[in-house]
């Protein structure tokens, strides 16, 4: 249930990490150099292909070392030494910021109106990527204060953002209960899929109290973060964070307005789901907040690692064969660490690792079908990295939107398989878990974006107390739960999600929601088209990292302004919730 990094590297004293670090710092001074030398009478095509040659070199270099740091750090955030390296990469990678600002000022000189069309192949594969680095230029300040910024940042939000890990991964909980031991944060948070009522509650009550531990801090670190964005995106030019968001998202306003409203207008749908099992758990005045993943149905079952393994493989072959075969390389070449333990990081990831054609998958797996689920989401990020491993590194960046589509996708696979095959008495706990997740990604995902727009709203009046951010949470889930969820909410809830804590990654909430009603509008194609959709949707895979989101699904003939793809996607989920309630009677 570890993973194994020898692909990258076999350690820090490794001499191919010494070898690649060296390399890379070479590749930026002579991209330096060659930057500081660009003239308008440089030659456009010959200077956009070294330009890409450049890029591409030093983004593979960069995607292996800082990989290799990451992952390191991700299951052990007391590695001195791997945050050390850390450091050092993103001090030395702040050197690309001027030959950056120089390659688009030259290009917004050469083409003031609109970038033309080239006819070199090189060009021609990249003219996506072009084109978004051309349009990034209005958004550049002066070349110092972008070579200054791109420093400060360093002991700036980057900082503030690894206090909060750190914090968070090294949180031990302690119980009100003396025999029972404190446990780190992310074992405390998963007592909340426990089928004891008790021992959920228990989690919960302990959680909440282990938060006083470290909430100023925390706050500290929200308030800084977004108060540098606030500051860094008005510079820029952006009206708002969110205006920045969706420009770097590739995505439109009407896009998120149009989800957004149908979203709201399918809020009492999920709650009354919750209502029902908030009845069914005995409660009267709706569902306290830990026992929103509370087991139901008959059927308890729980998965040793390797059970999840065949479950996952067996599933995913009902789809597609190189799914499937792609799943089970994961698991047998160890790209997985999967054990909870103290000082690991909580949740769960996937990172690709373009220049090896890998991905390494981080989850905390305690056996519960809610982590087999967690798996299949997470080897459905591989997979999407893995049928991008052809393309440039350049065209496999694909935006945070489109980075939920196949993660969604492959777990709504595992979920339609297994109902397909349970009996009765198992079909209520898989239904409720599967409607616990998408309640998660409507309700609660809402809540959050609901939560971040009002402290960007409010940031720049001071920095925000403790009391006002439990406040605009608790407020936040009041609009989404409404009376389904208990006066027993969860008002720390922003101090646990990592989201909150990325200067470059704000609202990481609502790109979640468009991952599950985009992939369930896309597995509900699957079913009408059969085995010839397969080639389809790994086609749409590859257009993720050289198209907008809205082309992106229109290539397949989805209109993502038109309210009815929304509707349709959450009239599946909609069916979900009455087949529930029927079945619960």
């Amino acid at each position: 249930m570890r993973w194994n990094l020898d692909a990258l590297y076999t350690g820090f004293d490794d001499p191919a990490y010494q070898k690649d670090h060296a390399a890379l710092s070479q590749s930026i001074k002579e991209w330096t150099k060659w930057g500081a030398a660009l003239t308008p009478a440089s030659p456009p095509e010959p200077t956009l292909v070294q330009y890409l040659e450049y890029e591409e070199k030093i983004a593979n270099f960069a995607s292996q070392l800082l990989n290799f740091c990451y992952l390191t750090l991700s299951v052990d955030v007391n590695h001195s030494l791997a945050q050390k390296q850390v450091d050092q990469l993103q001090t030395l990678l702040t050197e690309l910021t001027l030959p950056n600002v120089q390659i688009k000022r030259w290009m917004k000189a050469q083409w003031p109106e609109k970038l033309p069309v080239f006819s070199a192949e090189k060009l021609t594969a990249h003219r996506f990527h072009l084109q978004e680095v051309y349009e990034s230029a209005q958004y550049m300040l002066e070349d110092a204060q972008e070579v200054l910024l791109s420093k400060l940042t360093l002991t700036g939000s980057n900082a503030w953002t690894q206090l909060h890990g750190n914090l968070t991964a090294n949180l031990m909980v302690d119980f009100e209960d003396p025999n029972k031991e404190a446990v780190p944060l992310s074992v405390a948070r998963n007592l909340a899929y426990d089928p004891d009522p008790s021992v959920r509650k228990a989690g919960y009550l302990a959680e909440l109290k282990s938060y006083k531990k470290i909430d100023q801090s925390a706050a500290a670190s929200l308030n800084s973060i977004k108060g540098e964005v606030l500051s860094v995106s008005s510079m820029r030019g952006f009206q708002k964070p969110l205006d920045e968001t969706l420009f770097d998202s590739r995505m439109d306003h009407k896009t998120l307005e149009t989800m957004i409203e149908v979203m709201e207008s399918y809020l009492p749908v999920f709650r009354q789901y919750l209502n029902r099992k908030a009845e069914l758990l005995g409660h009267t005045e709706g569902l306290p907040f830990y026992d929103l993943f509370a087991p139901m149905g008959e059927s308890s079952k729980s998965f040793t690692f390797e059970e999840a393994q065949h479950y996952i493989t067996k599933n995913f072959n009902s789809f597609s064969e190189n799914l499937s075969s792609f799943a089970n390389r994961a698991f047998q070449e160890n790209w997985i660490d999967a054990e909870p333990r103290a000082g690991k990081s909580g949740g769960a990831f996937c990172a690709s690792i373009h220049p090896i054609a890998e991905s390494r998958i981080m989850s905390n797996f305690t056996g519960t079908f809610s982590d087999v689920i967690t798996l299949a989401h997470e080897l459905g990020h591989g997979f999407h990295s893995h049928v991008l491993m052809d393309e440039s590194i350049l065209n496999a960046d694909y935006p945070m939107p489109l980075a939920e589509t196949a993660s969604i996708f492959s777990e709504t696979i595992v979920m339609q398989s297994a109902l397909k095959e349970a009996e009765p008495k198992e079909k209520i706990m898989l239904l409720e878990s599967s409607l616990q997740d998408a309640t998660q990604v409507i309700m609660d995902i809402l809540s959050r974006f609901y939560f971040e727009d009002a402290v960007f709203a409010k940031r720049p009046s001071g920095p925000l107390s403790v009391p006002e951010l439990d406040e605009i949470m608790l407020d936040a889930q009041n609009r989404t739960y409404g009376s389904a969820l208990s006066k027993e909410k969860h008002p720390s809830m922003w101090i646990c999600k990592s989201h909150y804590y990325e200067a470059g990654m704000n609202y990481y909430n609502f790109p979640y929601a468009f991952g599950l009603l985009f992939a369930k509008g896309l597995y509900s194609k699957s079913r009408g088209e059969g085995p010839a959709f397969v080639d389809r949707y790994v086609s749409l895979l590859k257009l993720t990292g050289r198209a907008s989101v809205y082309d992106v699904p229109a290539s397949i003939g989805i209109d993502l302004h038109s309210k009815a793809f929304w509707e349709g996607s959450l009239n599946i989920l909609k069916q979900d919730v009455e087949e529930f309630l029927q079945l619960t009677e």
